[in-house]
């Protein structure tokens, strides 16, 4: 499975659960950054981030199986973060994805957002 696959199928675990605002930020021409792919999505209250970030893990394992590295964020599901090593996912809630503003923070990567289904 090529790291642009992945990334697909993360977003396609996302819009299962109505995650909205995805964005994925293409990293691979930055040579100071952590991964290939970030993607950067939202959910509306800390049980929706939870349920999201539980099918994105669930969805790549069984049909692309492929386990996350490690994901952490799950005591107060604001911010709940997975790595896939070459992919690094981060579903927020609003207040948390405008306050540290991921997006910003890695502008020189390629951003393009996915239409909300």
């Amino acid at each position: 499975m090529t790291t642009k696959q992945l990334v697909d199928a993360i977003v396609e675990g996302i819009q299962n659960k109505k995650g909205h605002r995805i964005v994925t930020i293409d990293l691979r021409k930055l040579h100071d950054a952590p991964v290939e792919f970030m993607v950067v999505a939202e959910g509306g209250s800390s049980t929706q981030v939870a349920a999201i970030a539980d099918e994105v893990i669930d969805y790549v394992r069984t049909t692309h199986h492929v386990h996350s590295l490690a994901s952490d964020g799950y005591e107060n599901s604001e911010w709940i973060a997975i790595d896939y090593g070459t992919v690094f996912v981060h579903i927020m809630q609003r207040p948390a994805r405008e306050y540290y503003d991921i997006e910003h923070l890695w502008a020189d990567g390629k951003i393009k957002e996915i239409e909300d289904i």
